[in-house]
């Protein structure tokens, strides 16, 4: 049979040649009035994880303005009420800048003025969990470093170790690593690794050659660690330039080559800082805590492969202990599913919004809270297409209740030969025909 697209403009597209296949279309839906939630979405701030960031986009549809009201809930409780004027086909953002009364769960809810309903329901509620607030460990490998050690104490939301070179390996499991000016064999306890002015031996980054008198002529802004770092007038002394593997990405480079670069080892992190910033002024400029601490939270958000919500309508990959087979996951009607786990992913496709729940049976620590939401600003868009058009004319209304049948009549003989055939088997074996 010959294929047919719909095109973007409701047009239909045909192959080339006669295609005697009747179209007909039937309209589904009439009301095409909507306000819905198309993103909701919250974070912790990075050098104040006592704060919390949410950011809430509210979309008319319609072609009219419409008033509407957004109610923003936490751990069930209104924490905030706003009547927003929303203009024709307007995608309206707000962010709350700081959440008192909530501690974990965050619900959005719009409904037009006057407390009507729209036509689509089922994206006028939002759901995000906050990220938890836990103390990230830090194993400090240095002979000492007071820069470094003023850096660390401007999060209280880091619990520091330090230790001398020769007491490393930890027994202790540390989610972020710094070594300072050292570059032991790593153990499995490590974590993520930050290297300050590693040497050569140990160091998951080759040196071409040292270089000296140099700053920062080139940076990534876009990237999280040096998106908010002036290191135009930054000098150092002496240092080395990195040679960076396949897969690795260059933060940041002088004219003399690559001097901050992170990549990816035996499935940890790393980040390598080409000198010691005691040989600079770095250690001297704002950069420097924000450089030390940003990179931590980039190590921890990347370790925790923090979501705020999974999108409906598709398959989700949820993190999962890696040993594990199977896991039970809840769903926001309270059902149970047994999912399977692959190479610490769980795979389950999420079809309802709200708030679930993944538990490795055993493995008290492995639960896992989630939030889902629609938040799909196209499927949102519910306005009935009054026509399509087929080979630049328009295609028929089918009439509902009434399908087409393919009358194949030799289906019809067939059936008339084997009731002849039975009528002949009974008379013969009654011995009423010969």
């Amino acid at each position: 049979e010959p294929s047919v697209v719909l095109a973007t403009d409701g047009a239909l597209a045909l192959p080339s040649g006669p295609v005697p296949i009747p179209i007909q279309v039937l309209p589904v839906g009439s009301g095409d009035r909507n306000v819905a939630i198309t993103e909701f979405a919250a974070r912790r701030y990075p050098l104040d994880k006592s704060r919390v960031e949410v950011m809430l986009e509210v979309t008319n549809t319609n072609e009219q303005p419409a008033d509407a009201e957004v109610t923003l809930y936490g751990d069930g409780a209104v924490i905030d009420v706003t009547r927003l004027r929303l203009g024709s086909k307007e995608r309206f953002p707000r962010f709350y800048t700081d959440i008192a009364g909530a501690s974990r769960r965050l619900e959005a809810r719009v409904r037009l003025a006057g407390g009507k309903p729209d036509d689509l329901p089922a994206d006028d509620r939002a759901y995000a969990l906050m990220p938890e607030r836990r103390r990230a460990r830090v194993l400090v490998v240095t002979s000492g470093n007071t820069y470094l050690e003023a850096a660390l104490l401007l999060d209280e939301y880091l619990d520091v170790t330090y230790v001398e070179p020769a007491l490393y390996p930890p027994k202790e499991r540390f989610d972020v690593t710094i070594f300072d000016n050292v570059a032991p064999r790593l153990s499995e306890n490590t974590g993520s690794a930050l290297y300050l002015n590693p040497p050569a031996l140990g160091s998951p980054l080759k040196f071409e050659k040292p270089i000296k008198d140099f700053g920062f002529d080139r940076w990534n802004r876009k990237n999280s660690i040096l998106k908010f770092l002036a290191l135009g007038d930054v000098q150092v002394a002496h240092g080395n330039r990195l040679v960076p593997e396949k897969g690795d990405e260059v933060l940041a480079e002088s004219d003399l080559g690559p001097v901050l670069v992170t990549g990816l080892r035996e499935g940890r992190r790393f980040v390598v800082l080409g000198f010691d910033p005691r040989d600079s002024d770095f250690v001297l400029r704002p950069a420097w805590p924000l450089f030390t601490l940003g990179v931590i939270d980039a190590f921890v958000s990347e370790d925790t492969s923090y979501l705020s919500s999974y999108q409906t309508g598709r398959s989700w990959r949820i993190p999962a202990p890696s040993g594990a087979e199977s896991a039970e996951l809840t769903t926001p009607r309270g059902e149970r599913v047994t999912v399977p786990v692959k190479e610490g992913r769980a795979a389950y496709f999420g079809s309802v919004a709200g708030f679930y729940r993944l538990r490795v049976p055993g493995v008290d620590a492995s639960d896992h809270e989630f939030a889902a939401n629609l938040g799909d600003p196209e499927e949102s868009q519910i306005k009935p297409v009054p026509k399509l058009s087929f080979d630049g004319k328009p295609a028929a209304l089918a009439s509902a209740g009434t399908p087409g049948v393919r009358r194949r009549f030799w289906a019809y003989l067939l059936i008339g030969v084997l009731v002849v055939s039975v009528i002949e088997w009974f008379t013969y074996h009654r011995r009423l025909t010969v």
